[in-house]
């Protein structure tokens, strides 16, 4: 695998910031390009190898189809930017200090209060993935973040081998264990995607994938010499 962070359409990104920004209501005379700046930064860091500028540039064009079910979609777009702005595969507060920037940073922008609350709120969700019923803002930025599921097998199996680079560090086994967890915590779910779209086209498919891939570490663990998940 390519030991470099993979990048995606960085000038898209800065215009998209920019014009994300201005849609949910920044000052106009408040600078945007040096928070650009420092969120493609963050988002381009080596240790990442899935949660790169190419998944937010995913999570935006997902947000693009679902819009039209959100109450806020600025406030939506703002929180992708955000959600993995903060991001190590061996930390747990992940969520919690990308939510923290926000916070920070959305008001020096001019950003209402409300809405950088809002922003935070939706950030923090993506601990659980678990938005509450009618929260659309919610229901948006979970789906367009668990979309990557519902990929085609090759897409699939791309995605599952960059997680698995991510957390590298972690042994073989233990990385089965954890992540086989992981697996059957998402298919036991009622419902992995909220919005009328994302329950028609992205829940089966992602079933499909999730349940391959979990079938496939429990083979891997039942393997001779390879101690069982």
């Amino acid at each position: 695998m390519n030991t470099h962070p993979v990048t995606h359409d960085t000038p898209d990104l800065r215009a998209r910031w920019h014009a994300t920004t201005a849609a949910a209501g920044a000052d106009p005379a408040a600078d945007p390009g040096p928070y650009a700046d420092r969120l493609l930064t963050a988002w381009a860091e080596p240790q990442r190898r899935y949660h790169t500028t190419a998944h937010l540039a995913d999570v935006l064009a997902r947000i693009d189809v679902l819009a039209p079910h959100a109450a806020d979609p600025a406030a939506v777009e703002l929180a992708a930017w955000f959600h993995d702005a903060v991001y190590r595969p061996d930390r747990s507060e992940n969520e919690e200090r990308s939510a923290a920037l926000a916070e920070r940073a959305l008001p020096e922008l001019g950003v209402d209060p409300a809405r950088v609350a809002e922003v935070a709120r939706l950030v923090r969700l993506t601990v659980t993935h678990d938005p509450a019923p009618g929260d659309t803002n919610g229901e948006v930025l979970c789906d367009a973040d668990l979309a990557v599921l519902a990929g085609a097998p090759d897409a699939y199996a791309a995605y599952a081998a960059a997680v698995r680079a991510e957390y590298g560090f972690v042994p073989d086994d233990a990385f089965r264990t954890g992540r086989a967890a992981v697996l059957r915590q998402l298919l036991a779910l009622p419902r992995l995607f909220r919005t009328p779209y994302g329950a028609t086209h992205w829940e089966a498919p992602a079933r499909r994938n999730l349940a391959a891939e979990l079938a496939e570490l429990e083979e891997l663990g039942r393997a001779p010499g390879i101690r069982p998940s």
